[in-house]
């Protein structure tokens, strides 16, 4: 319980910053015979909720409309740690660095155009920040054209390791490792666990405590 207590992420804000980095998230409903659905989704937090838009017709929004208990989960996986990282045969020993969030909530079908407008915006704004598109009015037949769903949260964890299950030692030792397996991820990985590269290696510079 100890570990997992030092996983969980305590500030609503780490929560809400790492779904707005976020681009796919997984909505879960409960089909007609009984079994979880989940799928892949776009999505945004807006007003502390989660907002997806969705094809008019689909077995998702049936199984909201028959059950509106749903759960939403995003994760990132940060880095793959090697087991060579802490034994040199033992597999056992691999591990990932990683963050998620994983939503308990009430699912519902907007039928206001002005608050599926706000989502359909938002949702440009957050994928094409660039601009290069015409913002939606409540009057628009497009507004028509999409289901918007809405997850109000009723519960919302976040767990993260990056690297604060470990003494500060360790945790140097850690990066040292992720810096020389150079992996596609490595520097983003060691900035979010508040490791600066310098010249001969690694300096933590700011201490991850969500």
């Amino acid at each position: 319980m100890q570990l997992l207590g030092r996983l969980e992420i305590k500030s609503k804000q780490k929560i809400v910053e790492f779904l707005n980095q976020e681009h796919v998230g997984r909505i879960c409903s409960i089909d007609k015979n009984g079994f979880p659905q989940i799928i892949p989704m776009n999505f945004i937090i807006l007003n502390d909720a989660i907002y997806m838009h969705s094809h008019t017709r689909g077995e998702k929004l049936e199984n909201i409309k028959s059950n509106n208990k749903v759960g939403f989960e995003v994760d990132r996986e940060l880095e793959f740690l090697p087991s060579y990282f802490t034994h040199p045969t033992d597999a056992s020993q691999a591990d990932t660095l990683y963050i998620s969030v994983v939503i308990k909530g009430i699912g519902i079908i907007v039928s206001d155009k002005n608050e599926k407008t706000l989502a359909l915006n938002g949702l440009m704004e957050k994928y094409q920040p660039e601009g290069n598109y015409e913002k939606l009015t409540p009057d628009m037949e497009v507004v028509n054209e999409v289901a918007i769903i809405k997850i109000t949260p009723q519960t919302m964890r976040g767990k993260y390791k990056i690297g604060q299950h470990v003494n500060k030692d360790a945790r140097s030792q850690l990066a040292k490792k992720i810096l020389d397996r150079n992996s596609p991820t490595s520097k983003e990985t060691l900035r979010i666990m508040g490791f600066e590269i310098i010249e001969n290696g690694v300096k933590m510079v700011n201490e991850p405590n969500w």
